[in-house]
């Protein structure tokens, strides 16, 4: 059983929902780039993936994230099963927490003389999710649009050009770049823990 994802899973829907009740809990805890840098409010870097927009937002997020998610925290435990890292639970909290940050920075940097500027939502870590899924699984079907099933290393090649695009573009709300640096971490977290699983990524990538 999933145990880390679910507890995520359950403390961001929580939280999320808290904030929906409590329309205060966005500004004081939402990514707010200009905040993080002048004022030094640096727990928002963090806090606003423990929010998100609305039911929807919410939902499609944990969706995915549970869906993957617990995919990963077997393969993490397998991982420690095998000798290869000392505990597959603090490495898989790490990757997730670690992609809530790392997928921010982009984002903080751009947006940090904007004072109107804000966002919520763990998109960056769940993508990060996703990618470590395609690392670990490259070949499985990912269906892209919740349509047309695609091998996985497919769909996220067409993720990172969709993604890269659209965050240049900045015609609409959603934080394409966190999008694009969460998919990143995630894809580069497995070789970066034991640089010996990319010859896992290519074995299973080339059967």
């Amino acid at each position: 059983m999933p145990v880390i994802t679910l507890i995520i899973v359950i403390i961001t829907v929580l939280t999320s929902v808290a904030a929906f009740r409590q329309r205060e809990l966005f500004y004081r805890f939402d990514l707010s780039p200009a905040h993080i840098v002048h004022r030094k409010e640096y727990y928002r870097i963090f806090t606003h993936a423990f929010l998100h927009a609305d039911y929807f937002h919410l939902g499609i997020n944990m969706l995915v994230l549970y869906s993957f998610g617990s995919y990963i925290e077997q393969v993490f435990s397998q991982l420690e099963a095998a000798g290869m890292i000392f505990s597959g639970a603090f490495f898989y909290i790490l990757l997730y927490v670690s992609s809530i940050a790392l997928a921010s920075i982009s984002t903080v940097i751009r947006y940090r003389n904007n004072e109107s500027y804000s966002a919520v939502g763990a998109s960056g870590a769940v993508s990060a999710i996703v990618f470590t899924y395609i690392f670990f699984a490259p070949l499985e079907k990912i269906y892209f649009y919740m349509v047309l099933p695609i091998p996985g290393i497919l769909f996220g090649i067409l993720y990172l050009i969709y993604s890269s695009y659209m965050g240049r573009r900045k015609s609409d709300n959603i934080n394409h770049s966190a999008h694009f640096w969460g998919a990143v971490v995630g894809f580069v977290f497995p070789i970066l823990l034991e640089p010996s699983l990319f010859m896992v990524f290519l074995d299973k990538l080339f059967p």
